[in-house]
């Protein structure tokens, strides 16, 4: 339990300490933002900073902190480590930095930005790729709340009966204006969402020791033997470093007042889905009592372990709340998920979104592939767990594009040295571990463990020589 607190410790003095020289290099100033130079009424709309922090934290606090970190769990307590080493020196600096370089865009997708800072090939292959993800990332959080939905409610409200009521719920989330529906409802369900899980870990902490939680341990204690690297830093994404948070965050740098809330918006949300993330991976740890048992529990579904949990720590009522908070995480997501997506193919083909007609001529393709996928995944004994595995992939090797096209930035502005380094690192290490990953996993080219490593560490390796080396051309440009 100590190990637990001392996390949390950890956590809030990074968003304090770190997140401040994140600021410092980054530089936000008094220049007008996209919600007061564009302001369309439709994406760019004011949002004061504690509403947009609460849709920032929903739009990014989807299955993954949760599904993540109980699966991410069985690997034992060193999970711990990563969830917050990961999300403050990698994934809140991720967010802040998506954010905080979009609004200087005009609120551009993380797509553009690749085409102005790494090319226009990387442009088009974002495009492609951040669609795709977001497809895929929408999909999931379908049906995992549909799944969850579906033990609370009598027979006929069945999964497939919630999962049309999901996807009707994200064609009005898509379309709408952001404030008339995402910016009311948001802020209600991100109460919800923190009391919840406070209350999930409080019944574990005060279980009059019912519930041990383990203290940290570097020892990998899964059941299976599947190596912590490069397999947990996948499984275990949107609590320590998401790529899906850098197609999130462009959207909330539309709303934004002030460049000055950027720290508080997007760096201090990372950090909060992190708190989340911790909570149940505790959870997943200590109600299950060994990792064997854990993932033995996770064979018949992650919503099942959800669901067993809350009912076991808090009882039917507060079970039911602590789901239905669950609950909230994904739907909120998968629907900024499509409507993020719409903003991505309306730049591509330059179709302006005031108009409704063009809203709905991008959006109503978008929620039919989802629909499809989604039959694909109820179908399928193990429909689901296929399209997170890939989902898992994407997810980070769009993470470590997205820092590299912070760290262009940084060097394009001056911001040698530290400066740039503050993003330079963490993109070589997620470099490391997508490539190792997808060379290595049976949903990749399954290459010897140790050809992968050496593979990942080498195009890591080589990325840093390359930025090394535009860093010394810059410093010698400019006589520094």
């Amino acid at each position: 339990m100590i190990s637990l607190l001392i996390s949390f410790g950890v956590l809030i003095i990074g968003y304090f300490v770190y997140g401040k020289i994140a600021e410092k290099i980054f530089s936000p100033d008094d220049r007008q933002t996209p919600a007061i130079a564009v302001n369309d009424g439709v994406d760019c709309v004011p949002m004061k900073t504690w509403k947009a922090f609460l849709v920032q934290l929903l739009n990014i606090a989807g299955t993954g902190p949760i599904f993540g970190a109980l699966m991410g769990a069985v690997f034992g307590p060193v999970v711990f480590l990563w969830i917050v080493l990961g999300s403050i020196l990698g994934g809140a600096v991720h967010d802040y930095m998506s954010g905080m370089i979009s609004s200087r865009h005009r609120g551009a997708s993380i797509a553009e930005l690749s085409g102005s800072y790494l090319g226009k090939a990387a442009k088009w292959v974002m495009r492609i790729f951040s669609v795709i993800l977001l497809v895929l990332c929408g999909t999931v959080f379908v049906t995992s709340p549909a799944g969850l939905l579906d033990k609370l409610t009598p027979d006929w409200m069945n999964g497939s009966f919630w999962t049309v009521v999901i996807l009707v719920y994200y064609l009005l989330a898509t379309l709408l204006p952001i404030d008339k529906l995402i910016g009311k409802l948001y802020p209600v369900f991100g109460v919800l969402l923190i009391v919840m899980a406070g209350a999930v870990i409080g019944g574990i902490l005060f279980s009059g020791g019912t519930y041990t939680i383990p203290e940290l341990s570097l020892r990998n204690l899964h059941p299976e033997g599947t190596p912590v690297w490069p397999y947990m830093f996948i499984t275990v994404a949107c609590g320590a470093v998401s790529g899906f948070h850098a197609t999130q965050s462009p959207m909330i740098a539309k709303c934004i007042q002030t460049e000055k809330a950027g720290r508080t918006v997007f760096y201090g949300a990372m950090i909060s889905e992190s708190v989340i993330a911790l909570v149940w991976a505790a959870a997943g740890v200590s109600f299950y009592g060994t990792t064997q048992l854990l993932n033995d529990a996770l064979q018949s579904g992650a919503s099942n372990v959800v669901y067993e949990i809350s009912t076991g720590v808090l009882g039917g009522f507060g079970g039911v709340l602590a789901v239905a908070g669950v609950v909230v995480c994904p739907i909120t997501s998968g629907d900024t998920a499509f409507r993020s997506a719409r903003l991505i193919l309306a730049e591509t083909f330059h179709l302006e979104q005031k108009s409704i007609k063009n809203r709905l001529l991008i959006t109503i393709p978008l929620l039919g592939i989802g629909g499809l996928l989604t039959w694909f995944a109820i179908a399928n004994d193990k429909g689901f767990q296929t399209i997170w595995r890939y989902f898992s992939w994407s997810n980070q090797t769009l993470a470590m594009i997205a820092l590299w096209v912070s760290t262009a930035y940084l060097l394009k502005k001056g911001k040698f040295r530290f400066g740039s380094l503050l993003t330079a690192l963490p993109a070589a290490f997620m470099t490391s571990v997508s490539l190792t990953y997808i060379l290595m996993a049976n949903e990749g080219f399954r290459l010897d463990r140790s050809v992968s490593c050496i593979a990942g560490a080498a195009a890591a390796a080589v990325l840093l020589v390359i930025y090394l080396a535009a860093l010394r051309k810059k410093c010698r440009s400019l006589g520094k």
